[in-house]
């Protein structure tokens, strides 16, 4: 399940539907409204290998690593944030929830920083999709 922040505005949203990738949002069709960071975490918890898209640079933090979620913070402008999502999840390394559990994800125009729970180690991804570590 992917889950977007409330910080999602409403023509990205269109975007994703448009392009048939399923979502649920913050305040709108998932939680409450202004749900703070770590009630965020503990709701994620309480889902099946969810996968939640954020703005908020407070989510790139391996503290908040665990292996039943995986968090993307996407550091794009917002008019950008559906584009990086797709890219993300078409990216071969993280195309299904499985490949996205325990790891923390940022999503930039230069490529993906990604820390793995099970390595305890940060890679970097160029958009070329080779690690380059």
């Amino acid at each position: 399940m992917n889950i977007l922040d409330e910080n999602f505005i409403e023509s990205q949203c269109r975007l994703l539907r448009s392009w048939h990738i399923h979502f649920r949002q913050v305040g709108s069709t998932w939680g409450k409204k202004g749900l703070k960071d770590e009630e965020i975490i503990s709701h994620l918890l309480k889902l099946n290998n969810p996968t939640f898209f954020t703005r908020d640079e407070g989510f790139f933090n391996d503290k908040l690593c665990h292996p039943a979620y995986c968090l993307v913070h996407l550091a794009v402008r917002k008019d950008e944030s559906a584009s990086f999502m797709r890219r993300v999840l078409k990216h071969p390394d993280f195309n299904t929830k499985i490949k996205r559990m325990g790891c923390i994800i940022r999503a930039s125009h230069v490529g993906l920083t990604v820390y793995k729970i099970k390595t305890k180690n940060y890679y970097h991804y160029d958009w070329s999709w080779e690690v380059i570590k």
